[in-house]
């Protein structure tokens, strides 16, 4: 955000029930939290928005796109696959991803974690960081943010509406959106980003393009903020563009 503070208007979301957004969402499914973005949009004023989504992020930007087609001037999907959209599949069957399955689980993971989540989330950042890795003073904002009973549930009801999401998106599977998309990925990721540009595609996204984030694991505006910045300054820049300009 302070890179790009002389570009751009950037606002950061707390999604509802986490950090200072206190009330939770009547239902964590992406498109809800959806139409919540929409509305902090709309009550703002805000126009010529990028929306910029990591991880979960990502998902709802994605269901963004799709539930309200043309109202985002573009939109950025970071360090994230989607429910429904290829390479999901293959994901969800990774058994080093043995989260996705774990967090479904009610009330268990609220019992297993609650009263020391900085060691769990730290678990996370090990793993799945790249070389640079995630500072101590990002680890601890981020277990403020989730530090209420509520606020951990509502991380964890996020997948556990993998289920309704993946629904929601195959129902709108090969709808056209012409909203330009940029996917960034972390070099130390596992998957091919190939795969990711394609399923979005498939899913309808009609102008979608992938770079590839160096020296970066899962946590990208954590680990290379001044790169992402740089790609984010770059994506914004030419989509204002008209498109003859584009290929010339």
């Amino acid at each position: 955000m302070d890179a790009l503070r002389n570009d751009a208007r950037v606002i950061a979301i707390d999604l509802p029930g986490i950090g200072l957004s206190e009330m939770p969402a009547p239902s964590n499914d992406k498109r809800t939290l959806a139409r919540c973005v929409r509305g902090l949009i709309r009550a703002l004023g805000l126009a010529d928005v990028t929306l910029v989504g990591h991880d979960i992020g990502g998902q709802i930007a994605h269901a963004y796109l799709h539930a309200f087609p043309g109202e985002l001037k573009r939109a950025v999907l970071m360090n994230i696959v989607i429910p429904g959209v290829e390479p999901w599949s293959k994901v969800v069957r990774n058994p080093h991803l043995w989260h996705f399955a774990f967090h479904t689980v009610p009330e268990l993971p609220e019992t297993l974690i609650e009263g020391h989540p900085a060691r769990y989330f730290d678990f996370f950042y090990d793993r799945l960081a790249g070389p640079v890795g995630v500072s101590a003073r990002a680890r601890e904002l981020y277990v403020a943010a989730y530090a209420r009973p509520l606020a951990l549930r509502t991380g964890f009801e996020w997948y556990r509406a993998f289920a309704q999401d993946e629904r929601d998106n195959l129902a709108v599977r090969g709808h056209p959106v012409a909203t330009p998309v940029l996917y960034l990925r972390g070099d130390h990721e596992s998957g091919d980003i190939s795969e990711y540009v394609t399923g979005l595609r498939a899913s309808g996204l009609q102008d979608v393009d992938g770079a590839i984030i160096p020296s970066s694991g899962h946590f990208a505006p954590d680990e290379q903020a001044q790169v992402v910045a740089a790609l984010l300054r770059r994506f914004i820049s030419a989509a204002r563009q008209p498109r003859a300009q584009l290929t010339t």
